[in-house]
Parts: C-alpha cells; structure tokens; sequence
C-alpha cells in the first residue's frame, strides 16, 4: 500500500490543525476569571441547595410540637399518650411519697408549653410503690424540736408526743414505731410514723401509791397513765382461790399509808390466769 503525500498535506489540513490550536491556547485571563466566577456559583448553589433545601426536607425542620402536660398522670396511660404526638419518654428518676399513688409523674423535662422536635424524650420522676429503707436515726437525748427536724430531714413523720414526768423538760426519752420502741440504725421505711416521748420537766414530784390490787389489767393500766405513771413489767401467775382471772394480784411498788412515788416511774403488775 502506497499513501499519496500530496494529498495528506494539503493548506486545507494546515488550517484546521491551526484552528485546534489556537481553541486550546486562546484563553485569555478574563475567560479564567470567568471560569472561576462560574465555579463559585456552582458551589454557592450546592452549599445553599444542601443547608436550605436537603436538610430542611430530611429534619423537618421548623416542624414543632408543642410539650403537653403529664405530670399527675399515670406511666401505663403515657405511651399511648405520646405516641398519638410523636413524643417518647424516659424515666430516669424516683422518689416516695406516701401521698401520692404509685408510678405517678411528678417531674417533667422539657415543661409543659416546650416546643420540641418531633421523637423528642420526655424525661420523667415518677412515684415509687414500696418506700426505700433507710436507717433509723437517734433522737434520744436530744430536744423534741431537734427531733421533728431529724425525723422531716429523713423522710419520717412525726407521730405523737407523749409527755412523760421527767426532769429533762424537752427532752427525748424514748422513740417508738408502733408502741415499740425503736433503736438507732434500725431498718425503717421511709414515710413511717414514729412517736416521742418527751420529758415534761415535772420528774420530782411525789405522792402515793396508787392501789390496783383486784383490779381488772386495763383499768390499772389506764389509772396509772392517768397518774402519770408508766406501766413497767407485766407477769402472769395461776389464779388461787379467791382471785378473779385478769385482774392484779400483786404490784410493785406496793400501795400503803406512807408508801410515795415519783411522777414518770414504772409500776409493775401480777396478773391472775
């Protein structure tokens, strides 16, 4: 095969070679500066499109729900509650009232009147069932004012004072959970009753002896509280003959013409079975 030079190299080849180069080289600065101009507006475009159009339409954005109030509401009525306004919860917190029913909301975060995002975690403190246990603190010794500012500081209530003739006028003789008494460090729940007994500061008055011989128990019991007297050790022995059943057979101190006690001191009784 044999190629034709002449026709190859033709004035017409010459001058679309020189055409195509001159396109490739002919770029002046104001077609750079153009070139630029163009890609910042490509870029300011897709920056805006991006902030304004795609983030707008995939966060809702400027879509929110107003916060309801759920405090005072049952946790078991909630979930529905808050997913018919696309809103979840979250308990994090709990604290014991014995006033309030169980599970109940008492706090909430965001408040009431919030506006929120749509999927937004309500935080909650709701009521506990079971009051927690803690221990019990000491009273004894102390003043019965000190005392009601312990048992509120730790969640107890305070039951009732019974004064008692003692020289300690104020003073905290004893603390009792059910009539019994309790000791410092004990277990107790939180919300539980405790009484005082409190000194009346009237401990050296005297007189005498009651007598409770042949006395039904609890009309004993109850003179000597009405004397000021405190009911000390109560002992069971077979009724002899004579002797009606549940009443006092014995005491001690024994009753008599010179016999005297002091307000606030412990009677002990025989009962007959």
């Amino acid at each position: 095969m044999t190629f034709d030079y002449d026709v190859l190299w033709t004035p017409n080849f010459n001058t679309h070679v020189t055409h195509s180069m001159a396109f490739l080289t002919s770029n002046t600065p104001l077609d750079v500066v153009k070139h630029l101009v163009l890609i910042a507006v490509a870029g300011l475009l897709l920056v805006l499109g991006f902030f304004y159009v795609y983030l707008p339409m995939s966060t809702h954005h400027g879509e929110t729900i107003t916060v309801p109030k759920v405090t005072g509401m049952n946790v078991a009525d909630l979930e529905k509650y808050l997913d018919e306004r696309n809103l979840n919860y979250f308990v994090d917190d709990s604290s014991y009232s014995p006033n309030i029913p169980p599970f109940t909301v008492l706090v909430q975060d965001p408040a009431p009147g919030e506006k929120v995002k749509e999927g937004r975690k309500i935080y909650l403190q709701v009521s506990m069932k079971n009051p927690p246990v803690i221990k019990m603190p000491k009273l004894t010794d102390g003043s019965s004012k000190n005392a009601m500012l312990i048992l509120k500081s730790y969640d107890l209530v305070v039951g009732q004072l019974q004064m008692v003739p003692d020289l300690a006028s104020g003073a905290v003789l004893k603390q009792l959970v059910n009539g019994k008494e309790i000791a410092p460090g004990a277990p107790i729940a939180k919300g539980t009753k405790v009484d005082l007994v409190v000194g009346d500061g009237q401990g050296n008055q005297t007189f005498a002896v009651p007598r409770l011989i042949d006395m039904p128990e609890d009309e004993a019991i109850t003179l000597l509280v009405g004397q000021g007297l405190q009911k000390g050790e109560v002992f069971e022995q077979p009724a002899e003959q004579g002797q009606t059943p549940g009443t006092v057979v014995r005491q001690r101190p024994a009753a008599g013409p010179d016999a005297t006690i002091r307000m606030g001191q412990l009677v002990d009784i025989w009962i007959a079975r």
